[in-house]
């Protein structure tokens, strides 16, 4: 019982989080090498990322 109640605790932790909350301040390289943040991505209507983790991680 205890690791079924484990098991579902580690999958509610990492589905991430949750719709509509706010993003951290993040600064990362684009495939060109060019550093980005969320304003030089964003547009006049927002932005929304995707992001897909392969069934390998």
């Amino acid at each position: 019982m205890l690791l079924a109640g484990m098991t579902l605790l580690a999958a509610s932790i990492a589905t991430g989080p949750e719709p509509g909350s706010r993003i951290p301040a993040f600064s990362l390289p684009d495939q060109t090498g060019q550093t980005r943040d969320f304003a030089s991505l964003k547009g006049p209507k927002g932005l929304v990322l995707v992001f897909f983790r392969s069934a390998d991680w």
